[in-house]
Protein backbone atom coordinates (compact mmCIF):
# COMPACT_ATOMS: atom_id res chain seq x y z
CA UNK A 1 0.00 0.00 0.00
CA UNK A 2 1.11 3.63 -0.85
CA UNK A 3 0.86 6.88 0.84
CA UNK A 4 -0.99 9.71 -1.45
CA UNK A 5 -0.73 13.19 -0.90
CA UNK A 6 -3.71 14.82 -2.48
CA UNK A 7 -3.89 18.24 -3.01
CA UNK A 8 -7.15 19.55 -1.34
CA UNK A 9 -8.76 23.02 -0.90
CA UNK A 10 -9.81 24.83 2.19
CA UNK A 11 -13.35 25.41 2.32
CA UNK A 12 -15.08 27.94 0.04
CA UNK A 13 -11.59 28.28 -2.02
CA UNK A 14 -10.42 26.92 -5.09
CA UNK A 15 -6.71 27.00 -4.39
CA UNK A 16 -4.68 23.98 -3.22
CA UNK A 17 -3.54 25.17 -0.07
CA UNK A 18 -3.95 21.39 1.65
CA UNK A 19 -3.28 17.91 1.65
CA UNK A 20 -5.19 14.82 2.50
CA UNK A 21 -3.53 11.32 2.96
CA UNK A 22 -4.70 8.86 1.56
CA UNK A 23 -3.30 4.99 1.35
CA UNK A 24 -3.93 3.52 -2.10
CA UNK A 25 -1.99 1.35 -5.23
CA UNK A 26 -2.47 4.29 -7.80
CA UNK A 27 -3.40 7.81 -8.05
CA UNK A 28 -6.44 6.63 -9.63
CA UNK A 29 -7.54 4.85 -6.56
CA UNK A 30 -6.27 7.65 -4.22
CA UNK A 31 -8.22 9.89 -5.91
CA UNK A 32 -11.56 7.79 -5.41
CA UNK A 33 -10.83 7.37 -2.19
CA UNK A 34 -10.67 10.86 -1.28
CA UNK A 35 -14.16 11.06 -2.67
CA UNK A 36 -15.70 7.76 -1.28
CA UNK A 37 -14.08 7.53 2.44
CA UNK A 38 -13.10 11.74 3.09
CA UNK A 39 -15.97 13.03 1.74
CA UNK A 40 -14.40 15.53 -0.81
CA UNK A 41 -16.67 16.44 -3.86
CA UNK A 42 -14.62 16.97 -7.21
CA UNK A 43 -14.70 20.27 -7.16
CA UNK A 44 -12.36 20.31 -3.93
CA UNK A 45 -9.16 17.98 -4.96
CA UNK A 46 -6.69 18.17 -7.51
CA UNK A 47 -7.09 15.47 -10.45
CA UNK A 48 -4.17 13.39 -10.26
CA UNK A 49 -4.47 13.75 -14.30
CA UNK A 50 -3.17 17.56 -14.29
CA UNK A 51 -0.65 17.35 -11.55
CA UNK A 52 0.78 13.65 -10.53
CA UNK A 53 0.17 13.69 -7.00
CA UNK A 54 2.93 12.90 -4.38
CA UNK A 55 3.80 9.23 -3.14
CA UNK A 56 5.96 7.46 -1.07
CA UNK A 57 5.47 3.29 -1.97
CA UNK A 58 4.79 2.30 1.26
CA UNK A 59 2.26 2.45 4.13
CA UNK A 60 3.83 5.49 6.01
CA UNK A 61 1.82 5.90 9.60
CA UNK A 62 1.01 10.24 9.42
CA UNK A 63 -1.33 11.06 12.40
CA UNK A 64 -2.17 14.27 10.61
CA UNK A 65 -4.50 13.48 7.29
CA UNK A 66 -4.92 16.82 6.58
CA UNK A 67 -2.88 19.83 7.27
CA UNK A 68 -2.14 23.01 5.39
CA UNK A 69 1.04 22.51 2.41
CA UNK A 70 3.00 25.09 4.45
CA UNK A 71 3.49 22.15 7.33
CA UNK A 72 4.21 19.32 5.09
CA UNK A 73 7.70 18.93 5.65
CA UNK A 74 7.57 19.07 8.95
CA UNK A 75 4.59 16.62 9.64
CA UNK A 76 6.36 14.02 7.12
CA UNK A 77 9.76 14.78 8.51
CA UNK A 78 8.49 13.97 12.09
CA UNK A 79 5.81 10.49 10.66
CA UNK A 80 9.47 9.48 8.70
CA UNK A 81 12.10 9.83 11.95
CA UNK A 82 9.35 7.61 13.93
CA UNK A 83 9.66 4.44 11.21
CA UNK A 84 13.40 4.88 11.68
CA UNK A 85 13.76 6.35 8.00
CA UNK A 86 15.06 9.58 6.89
CA UNK A 87 13.01 11.75 4.70
CA UNK A 88 14.01 13.60 1.63
CA UNK A 89 11.68 16.04 0.24
CA UNK A 90 11.38 15.36 -3.33
CA UNK A 91 10.45 19.02 -5.52
CA UNK A 92 7.88 18.04 -8.20
CA UNK A 93 9.42 19.03 -11.71
CA UNK A 94 6.66 21.07 -12.54
CA UNK A 95 7.33 23.49 -9.30
CA UNK A 96 11.51 23.32 -10.25
CA UNK A 97 11.43 25.56 -13.19
CA UNK A 98 8.89 28.17 -14.48
CA UNK A 99 7.68 26.02 -17.92
CA UNK A 100 5.29 28.32 -19.28
CA UNK A 101 2.81 26.19 -21.76
CA UNK A 102 3.42 22.81 -19.57
CA UNK A 103 1.90 20.58 -22.36
CA UNK A 104 4.00 22.54 -25.30
CA UNK A 105 7.09 21.93 -23.80
CA UNK A 106 6.09 18.00 -23.26
CA UNK A 107 5.24 17.69 -26.66
CA UNK A 108 8.58 19.71 -27.63
CA UNK A 109 10.37 16.75 -26.03
CA UNK A 110 8.30 14.46 -27.94
CA UNK A 111 8.99 15.07 -31.36
CA UNK A 112 12.86 16.11 -30.20
CA UNK A 113 13.40 12.45 -29.02
CA UNK A 114 12.86 8.87 -30.67
CA UNK A 115 9.64 8.70 -32.30
CA UNK A 116 7.34 6.27 -29.77
CA UNK A 117 3.75 6.34 -28.08
CA UNK A 118 3.55 8.90 -25.79
CA UNK A 119 0.04 8.23 -25.76
CA UNK A 120 -2.69 5.51 -25.23
CA UNK A 121 -5.21 4.27 -27.47
CA UNK A 122 -7.90 6.93 -26.59
CA UNK A 123 -5.85 9.50 -25.49
CA UNK A 124 -3.71 12.91 -27.77
CA UNK A 125 -1.71 14.31 -24.06
CA UNK A 126 1.26 12.88 -23.78
CA UNK A 127 0.27 11.27 -20.23
CA UNK A 128 2.89 8.36 -20.53
CA UNK A 129 5.84 10.71 -21.25
CA UNK A 130 4.66 13.44 -18.58
CA UNK A 131 4.56 10.32 -16.08
CA UNK A 132 8.11 8.95 -17.13
CA UNK A 133 9.56 12.97 -16.90
CA UNK A 134 8.13 13.27 -13.41
CA UNK A 135 9.06 10.38 -12.06
CA UNK A 136 12.99 10.23 -13.58
CA UNK A 137 12.99 13.44 -12.08
CA UNK A 138 12.56 12.12 -8.73
CA UNK A 139 14.80 9.70 -9.74
CA UNK A 140 17.80 11.91 -10.56
CA UNK A 141 17.38 14.15 -7.21
CA UNK A 142 17.83 10.95 -5.15
CA UNK A 143 20.82 9.87 -7.19
CA UNK A 144 22.27 13.90 -6.63
CA UNK A 145 22.38 14.36 -10.58
CA UNK A 146 20.35 17.19 -11.07
CA UNK A 147 23.17 20.15 -11.80
CA UNK A 148 22.81 23.91 -10.14
CA UNK A 149 25.51 26.72 -10.89
CA UNK A 150 24.69 29.96 -9.84
CA UNK A 151 23.62 30.72 -14.01
CA UNK A 152 21.89 27.76 -14.72
CA UNK A 153 20.50 23.71 -13.70
CA UNK A 154 20.49 20.83 -16.31
CA UNK A 155 19.63 17.32 -15.79
CA UNK A 156 19.37 14.33 -18.38
CA UNK A 157 15.89 13.08 -19.69
CA UNK A 158 17.14 9.70 -20.29
CA UNK A 159 15.93 10.21 -23.84
CA UNK A 160 17.72 10.47 -27.01
CA UNK A 161 17.30 11.90 -30.44
CA UNK A 162 17.13 9.99 -33.20
CA UNK A 163 20.64 10.21 -33.80
CA UNK A 164 20.71 8.91 -30.19
CA UNK A 165 22.51 11.68 -28.74
CA UNK A 166 21.36 12.63 -25.24
CA UNK A 167 18.73 15.23 -24.50
CA UNK A 168 19.14 17.15 -21.50
CA UNK A 169 16.47 19.43 -19.70
CA UNK A 170 18.34 23.33 -19.46
CA UNK A 171 17.01 26.31 -17.39
CA UNK A 172 18.56 29.42 -16.41
CA UNK A 173 18.06 31.12 -12.87
CA UNK A 174 14.67 32.50 -12.79
CA UNK A 175 14.69 36.55 -12.42
CA UNK A 176 11.85 36.75 -10.52
CA UNK A 177 12.83 34.64 -7.74
CA UNK A 178 15.41 36.80 -7.01
CA UNK A 179 12.58 39.47 -5.60
CA UNK A 180 10.08 36.89 -5.10
CA UNK A 181 11.24 33.50 -3.53
CA UNK A 182 7.64 32.05 -3.80
CA UNK A 183 8.73 31.60 -7.32
CA UNK A 184 10.28 28.73 -9.11
CA UNK A 185 14.09 29.35 -9.04
CA UNK A 186 14.85 28.03 -12.70
CA UNK A 187 13.30 29.60 -16.17
CA UNK A 188 12.60 26.51 -18.51
CA UNK A 189 14.81 27.36 -21.77
CA UNK A 190 14.53 24.05 -23.73
CA UNK A 191 15.57 19.96 -23.92
CA UNK A 192 18.54 20.07 -25.45
CA UNK A 193 21.79 18.23 -26.44
CA UNK A 194 25.22 18.45 -26.20
CA UNK A 195 25.80 20.41 -28.90
CA UNK A 196 23.49 22.76 -28.32
CA UNK A 197 24.32 23.41 -24.67
CA UNK A 198 28.33 23.99 -25.39
CA UNK A 199 26.74 26.54 -28.20
CA UNK A 200 25.93 28.28 -25.42
CA UNK A 201 28.68 27.60 -23.16
CA UNK A 202 27.30 25.57 -20.93
CA UNK A 203 30.61 23.64 -20.23
CA UNK A 204 30.35 20.65 -17.21
CA UNK A 205 30.55 16.78 -17.32
CA UNK A 206 27.25 16.52 -18.51
CA UNK A 207 25.15 14.44 -15.79
CA UNK A 208 24.25 10.97 -16.23
CA UNK A 209 20.57 9.36 -16.60
CA UNK A 210 18.62 8.18 -13.82
CA UNK A 211 20.33 4.29 -12.72
CA UNK A 212 16.67 2.24 -12.05
CA UNK A 213 19.09 -0.91 -11.32
CA UNK A 214 22.24 -2.59 -10.42
CA UNK A 215 21.14 -6.37 -10.38
CA UNK A 216 20.73 -6.87 -14.45
CA UNK A 217 19.71 -10.34 -13.19
CA UNK A 218 15.98 -8.94 -12.19
CA UNK A 219 15.43 -7.78 -15.01
CA UNK A 220 15.07 -11.14 -17.06
CA UNK A 221 13.02 -14.25 -15.59
CA UNK A 222 14.52 -17.20 -14.25
CA UNK A 223 12.45 -20.23 -15.04
CA UNK A 224 14.52 -22.53 -12.70
CA UNK A 225 13.16 -20.18 -9.74
CA UNK A 226 9.71 -21.39 -8.82
CA UNK A 227 7.09 -18.74 -8.62
CA UNK A 228 4.46 -18.48 -5.17
CA UNK A 229 0.82 -16.86 -5.79
CA UNK A 230 -0.77 -14.80 -3.33
CA UNK A 231 -4.22 -15.63 -4.17
CA UNK A 232 -5.33 -14.65 -0.74
CA UNK A 233 -4.21 -11.26 -0.96
CA UNK A 234 -5.29 -10.69 -5.08
CA UNK A 235 -9.04 -11.64 -3.90
CA UNK A 236 -9.19 -10.24 -0.87
CA UNK A 237 -7.16 -7.12 -1.63
CA UNK A 238 -10.08 -4.67 -2.56
CA UNK A 239 -7.43 -2.26 -5.15
CA UNK A 240 -6.26 -5.64 -6.52
CA UNK A 241 -9.68 -7.46 -6.54
CA UNK A 242 -11.03 -4.49 -8.51
CA UNK A 243 -8.91 -5.03 -11.14
CA UNK A 244 -9.87 -8.56 -12.01
CA UNK A 245 -12.48 -8.74 -14.99
CA UNK A 246 -16.01 -10.15 -14.25
CA UNK A 247 -15.08 -13.89 -14.81
CA UNK A 248 -13.51 -13.98 -11.86
CA UNK A 249 -15.29 -11.51 -9.58
CA UNK A 250 -18.74 -13.26 -11.29
CA UNK A 251 -17.39 -17.02 -10.74
CA UNK A 252 -18.91 -19.34 -8.07
CA UNK A 253 -15.40 -20.12 -7.68
CA UNK A 254 -13.34 -17.81 -8.06
CA UNK A 255 -10.12 -19.13 -6.22
CA UNK A 256 -10.21 -22.00 -8.89
CA UNK A 257 -10.73 -20.01 -12.09
CA UNK A 258 -7.82 -17.31 -11.17
CA UNK A 259 -5.75 -20.19 -10.37
CA UNK A 260 -6.08 -21.69 -13.83
CA UNK A 261 -5.32 -18.36 -15.70
CA UNK A 262 -2.33 -17.97 -13.03
CA UNK A 263 -1.23 -21.20 -14.04
CA UNK A 264 -1.27 -21.30 -17.84
CA UNK A 265 0.82 -17.80 -17.48
CA UNK A 266 3.32 -19.40 -15.45
CA UNK A 267 3.71 -21.99 -17.42
CA UNK A 268 3.87 -19.68 -20.76
CA UNK A 269 6.72 -17.50 -19.23
CA UNK A 270 8.51 -20.46 -18.16
CA UNK A 271 8.39 -21.82 -22.13
CA UNK A 272 9.33 -18.16 -23.32
CA UNK A 273 11.29 -16.17 -20.36
CA UNK A 274 10.98 -13.02 -22.83
CA UNK A 275 7.33 -13.13 -22.06
CA UNK A 276 8.51 -11.13 -18.63
CA UNK A 277 8.56 -7.44 -18.95
CA UNK A 278 10.99 -5.84 -15.97
CA UNK A 279 9.25 -2.56 -14.70
CA UNK A 280 10.10 -0.42 -11.43
CA UNK A 281 7.53 -0.22 -8.49
CA UNK A 282 7.52 1.19 -5.38
CA UNK A 283 11.09 1.91 -5.99
CA UNK A 284 12.49 -1.97 -6.81
CA UNK A 285 12.45 -3.97 -10.28
CA UNK A 286 10.10 -6.71 -10.73
CA UNK A 287 8.79 -8.33 -13.27
CA UNK A 288 5.11 -8.43 -15.13
CA UNK A 289 3.77 -11.58 -17.34
CA UNK A 290 0.12 -10.93 -18.73
CA UNK A 291 -2.76 -12.77 -17.30
CA UNK A 292 -5.36 -13.06 -19.97
CA UNK A 293 -8.79 -14.41 -19.64
CA UNK A 294 -10.24 -14.47 -23.42
CA UNK A 295 -9.94 -16.22 -26.21
CA UNK A 296 -7.77 -14.02 -28.12
CA UNK A 297 -5.27 -14.59 -25.56
CA UNK A 298 -5.51 -11.01 -25.44
CA UNK A 299 -4.00 -9.46 -21.82
CA UNK A 300 -6.20 -8.10 -19.50
CA UNK A 301 -4.19 -7.57 -16.50
CA UNK A 302 -0.49 -7.81 -15.69
CA UNK A 303 0.89 -10.48 -12.80
CA UNK A 304 3.71 -8.98 -10.60
CA UNK A 305 6.50 -11.50 -9.72
CA UNK A 306 9.05 -10.05 -7.01
CA UNK A 307 12.07 -11.67 -6.56
CA UNK A 308 12.37 -12.70 -3.47
CA UNK A 309 16.13 -14.49 -1.37
CA UNK A 310 15.95 -18.11 -1.30
CA UNK A 311 15.39 -17.82 -5.32
CA UNK A 312 11.76 -17.97 -5.90
CA UNK A 313 9.00 -15.55 -6.67
CA UNK A 314 6.12 -14.22 -4.87
CA UNK A 315 3.22 -12.84 -7.40
CA UNK A 316 0.66 -11.20 -4.88
CA UNK A 317 -0.84 -8.34 -7.18
CA UNK A 318 -1.89 -7.72 -10.49
CA UNK A 319 -1.25 -3.84 -12.39
CA UNK A 320 -3.81 -2.78 -15.08
CA UNK A 321 -2.06 -2.47 -18.18
CA UNK A 322 -2.55 1.49 -18.09
CA UNK A 323 -0.15 1.04 -14.93
CA UNK A 324 1.79 -2.05 -16.48
CA UNK A 325 3.13 0.22 -19.07
CA UNK A 326 3.45 3.17 -17.09
CA UNK A 327 5.69 1.53 -14.67
CA UNK A 328 7.82 -0.49 -17.39
CA UNK A 329 8.40 2.53 -19.48
CA UNK A 330 10.93 3.90 -16.98
CA UNK A 331 13.26 1.15 -17.35
CA UNK A 332 13.16 1.34 -21.10
CA UNK A 333 10.32 1.16 -24.03
CA UNK A 334 8.66 -2.29 -23.94
CA UNK A 335 9.63 -4.23 -26.66
CA UNK A 336 7.04 -6.63 -26.03
CA UNK A 337 3.64 -7.57 -28.68
CA UNK A 338 1.97 -7.80 -25.28
CA UNK A 339 2.81 -4.46 -23.69
CA UNK A 340 1.98 -1.69 -26.50
CA UNK A 341 0.74 1.61 -25.71
CA UNK A 342 -1.25 2.15 -28.90
CA UNK A 343 -3.18 -0.77 -27.96
CA UNK A 344 -4.19 0.05 -24.53
CA UNK A 345 -7.61 2.12 -23.61
CA UNK A 346 -7.06 3.85 -20.89
CA UNK A 347 -9.81 3.55 -17.88
CA UNK A 348 -11.50 6.75 -17.32
CA UNK A 349 -13.62 5.45 -14.55
CA UNK A 350 -12.00 7.25 -12.27
CA UNK A 351 -15.21 9.70 -10.42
Amino acid sequence: MNTYLVPTTAEYSNKYTYITVIYAESEKEAYQKAITEKGFTTRHIQKYTNNPYEVFFKQISITTKFFSITNKNAILKEAFQKEGMEYMELIKLYDYMFWGDYNAQIQSLADKAIKESWNFENKNDNVILKNYLLNTFYQLQRENKVIETEEYCLFNTGLFTDRYIPIYAYGELNKKYLSDSTMPKWYFKGFKDEYELTSIDVDVDFPERADYFQDTTLLVFDWHCKVHPNYNHILEDLNTYNRLPNCIKQSDRPLEVLKGYIDTAIQKVTANYKLAIPHYYQEKIQLMIPLCFTKDDTPDIALILEKRRGNHYQAKTCLTMEMAYMDARLIAKPESDWLCADHIIEDKTEE
